[in-house]
């Protein structure tokens, strides 16, 4: 992919572009998470997204240590063209928790607690080790 579209971006006083990653045929949101240039240019050139680790000031391939990478298929811009979605094509799953999207816990009013909304595709414990 060419990585001309970067230039025309805003980039935040940090230097990081929050990025939502969503299943290209789901719509569904996997992971929220940002790139600095370095890690978008990878991300372009590659086909795979990289992001920014902020905890280790680093770029890194999503999904490195377990395998479950996430191919990109389109990039999409905001309207004020400070913000990304990028649709991928997941392996395994996007959460380092073990569930397909970081996103699988809601609030729950009623009980004042986060209910787990999905199942667990592996098991984090043997992935990590």
């Amino acid at each position: 992919m060419n990585t001309s579209f970067i230039e025309q971006l805003e980039f935040g006083t940090d230097g990081l572009l929050p990025v939502a990653v969503t299943d290209h045929e789901t719509g569904r949101l996997l992971v929220l998470c940002f790139l600095n240039r370095e890690a978008l240019e990878t991300t372009a050139r590659e086909g795979y997204v990289h992001v920014y680790r902020r905890s280790k000031s680093q770029v890194q391939k999503k999904g490195v240590s377990s395998g479950h990478v996430q191919r990109v298929l389109e990039i999409r811009v905001n309207c004020d063209m400070n913000s990304l979605e990028i649709r991928v094509d997941q392996e395994v799953a996007a959460c380092a928790h073990g569930y397909y999207a970081c996103y699988y816990r809601r609030w729950d009013d009623d009980t004042q607690t986060w209910v787990t909304l999905d199942e667990r595709v592996f098991d984090p414990d043997n992935v990590y080790k």
